[in-house]
């Protein structure tokens, strides 16, 4: 059932929210800040949303949308802000850095004092479910894989269920799926080398490597290889670990002590096409996935809260008929998505080979980046806040 925008007045608007990942959870705590009634629902319990051993690059896209939402305060004791990052293409031997300053300024937001900044997965997690539980607009149902399928009527529901999501399947929307060729491992490790405040993004022949920090010496590192490779260094005991990691790195960056287990998984390219049906929005992973070069997804998928929350506001305040919402969602957020999956696939296949005859165009655009500050300032802002929010230095 959809109400017109003056029942829409009269009546509260309700919402279904599958999937309570840091992408479903922030979803239904922006629609529910909006006015509406949501339920939240996810079949695994609230220790297994917390217990994964990862962390995401934030940009400043995804710290506007989190201080809209009054959580960005909250959250600094565990933030760890980089203020350089340090691009390197190790077979060409060429570096450039980025720095805060690079950043341009957008108006009504002051002067950046980082490029972005790290985040573990269990203090956001834990601030998520505490805001959900204190929200009286948010009916949270966990470890209940029965929560959603109630038959009651909803304005909206809401796909965020990750990237099988069941419910875009359920709702027959097209999924378009290609692997790449290479895998990623994740691990956690004390390093020496590396300021605290600084970034790495490694090119390297057998893909891209990541080098993340997490405060003091701890770092996060996303290695990308071919999928077997990553999957045998999985296996391997710590010390023979580390030894194959320290032949990865540069010399200057060297791994003393694992802080925690590795994780080798496959990447895949992946969009869903439309990202709605009869009242069904698609957001995060259930949408689409990139290559994890340039930690473009997590900003990417709340990009699309942020869109779904204006939107859910707009409703709300009765300018826009909520039956219209899912269409103008879905046309404003496909050019984005496909602009970041473009990139980040272009520039895994631009730099993650050995083709003699793409080294001059890769020294050509490493020199270019090095000698001219708006190029850094053009490829930071479309990094920091979605290539449809350039701004021009």
């Amino acid at each position: 059932m959809r109400r017109s925008v003056t029942a829409a007045t009269a009546a509260p608007l309700r919402a279904r929210v599958f999937g309570a990942g840091p992408t479903g959870a922030l979803a239904a705590l922006a629609l529910a800040r909006s006015g509406w009634q949501v339920v939240l629902c996810d079949p695994q319990p609230a220790a297994a949303l917390l217990d994964r051993s990862r962390a995401y690059a934030l940009t400043h896209s995804s710290a506007e949308l989190l201080e809209g939402l009054g959580l960005w305060q909250p959250l600094q004791a565990h933030l760890a802000p980089f203020r350089r990052l340090e691009l390197c293409d190790q077979a060409l031997q060429q570096q450039v850095s980025f720095g805060a300053a690079d950043l341009p300024v957008h108006p009504g937001r002051s002067p950046a004092d980082a490029v972005g900044w790290i985040l573990q997965h269990r203090p956001l997690m834990a601030l998520l479910l505490q805001a959900l539980e204190g929200e009286s607009g948010v009916s949270l149902r966990l470890a209940d894989p029965a929560g959603c399928s109630s038959e009651l009527p909803v304005d909206l529901e809401v796909a965020a269920d990750g990237h099988h999501s069941p419910r875009r399947r359920a709702a027959r929307i097209r999924h378009w799926h290609r692997p790449y060729r290479q895998g990623c491992l994740t691990v956690q490790v004390r390093l020496r080398g590396s300021e605290a405040d600084q970034a790495w993004e490694l090119f390297r022949p057998e893909g891209p490597f990541a080098v993340l920090p997490l405060g003091g010496d701890a770092f996060q590192l996303v290695w990308s290889a071919p999928l077997p490779r990553l999957q045998q260094l999985e296996r391997l005991e710590p010390v023979a670990f580390l030894d194959a990691l320290s032949a990865a790195l540069p010399e200057r960056l060297q791994a003393e002590v694992l802080l925690d287990q590795p994780r080798a998984f496959p990447v895949a390219l992946e969009w869903a096409w439309p990202l709605q049906r009869r009242g069904l929005v698609v957001v995060g992973e259930a949408a689409h996935r990139s290559h994890p070069v340039g930690g473009q997804g997590l900003n990417l998928c709340w990009r699309d809260v942020a869109v779904l929350q204006q939107l859910a506001g707009q409703v709300q305040a009765g300018r826009l008929p909520s039956r219209q919402l899912p269409g103008r969602y879905a046309a404003r957020r496909w050019l984005d998505i496909a602009l970041v999956l473009f990139a980040t696939d272009a520039l895994v296949r631009l730099f993650s080979n050995r083709q003699p005859l793409l080294l001059p165009l890769r020294r050509l655009g490493l020199a270019l980046l090095a000698r001219a500050p708006w190029l850094r300032a053009l490829s930071l802002s479309a990094m920091s806040d979605g290539p449809c929010r350039l701004r021009w230095p």
